[in-house]
């Protein structure tokens, strides 16, 4: 079977030491993790990670069913690129000098659909949200007037169709205070 990407969902209970226990079951499989993100999810007292990996499908179905197998952890989901829809956030600091040679940076800024953020005497922070390919794409071009730091978050995704958990729950007559 060949390689491709992933992006898991995992709902879990918020609990102390999960993300350790999560991350040990990819560890134990040497499944590297491109990306997670952890935050709240739409279901109150809910909250999801959201974890991007290389692997076979029979590698993250496996991955799936360990994962299931956590306590604490209500359900997990896995979905290829074509199934999701996702983006990152990147942050650029630049040397603020860089905007007095002309409007080079402000035409790069513009072209990439980036804002600037904040501005101080000596750096400009510089915002790009967008696949990771759109993020390099303006690293890359930042990069030639000077880069202090670059920071990129990891992927946020939401399914397709409409979220499995609710179903799931309602599956197993799991009551939930929906807003």
């Amino acid at each position: 079977m060949e390689k491709q990407e992933f992006t898991i969902s995992v709902f879990t209970e918020n609990r102390t030491g999960l993300i350790s226990r999560v991350v040990s079951i990819f560890t134990r499989r040497h499944i590297n993790i491109d990306s997670l993100t952890t935050s709240q999810s739409s279901i109150e007292g809910i909250h999801r990670f959201t974890i991007v990996i290389q692997t076979t499908e029979e590698q993250v179905v496996k991955l799936i069913g360990q994962l299931d197998k956590q306590i604490e952890v209500l359900k997990s989901f896995y979905y290829t690129n074509d199934d999701i829809v996702h983006q990152e956030i990147a942050l650029y600091k630049v040397p603020t000098k860089a905007f007095s040679g002309g409007d080079v940076i402000e035409r790069i800024i513009r072209r990439h659909n980036a804002r600037i953020l904040r501005i101080e005497p000596e750096y400009t922070v510089i915002e790009k949200t967008g696949h990771e390919f759109e993020t390099d794409d303006l690293f890359k071009d930042l990069k030639v007037h000077g880069i202090f730091e670059f920071v990129r978050s990891g992927r946020v995704a939401i399914p397709k169709p409409m979220e499995k958990l609710l179903e799931y729950l309602k599956e197993m007559n799991i009551t939930i205070n929906e807003n």
